[in-house]
């Protein structure tokens, strides 16, 4: 039996800023594609990001979150989404976390 793969944010707060980039600017709405593209290739594979080494965590996802383990995918444009995976026998979700651009990502991750 093949798992049932979803894909959810991790709450109705980050689901409404996404779908309110889709009425944004330009900017937004090309970001608003980008993060549906991304959803699209996990619903197909939920290991298509990157894996982030455990040592490289921002605190506060494992704080807030408890998370077990961390991916990244990157976007078009140097934005990424970050994203954490859960499964269980009959599905695999994978849960985003949260997006930004590049300088950003840089600076949560201490790069």
């Amino acid at each position: 039996m093949n798992k049932k793969i979803c894909v959810a944010f991790i709450s109705k707060k980050l689901k409404k800023e996404f779908e309110s980039l889709k009425s944004g600017k330009f900017e937004n709405k090309n970001l608003h594609g980008f993060i549906n593209n991304a959803i699209d290739g996990l619903k197909k594979d939920p290991f298509c990001g990157v894996k982030i080494k455990k040592i490289l965590w921002p605190k506060i996802y494992v704080q807030k979150y408890s998370v077990t383990n961390l991916w990244k995918y990157n976007l078009p444009s140097g934005w990424r989404l970050i994203y954490t995976i859960e499964t269980d026998e009959v599905r695999i979700v994978n849960i985003v976390l949260e997006w930004f651009n590049h300088k950003e990502y840089e600076k949560t991750f201490n790069y």
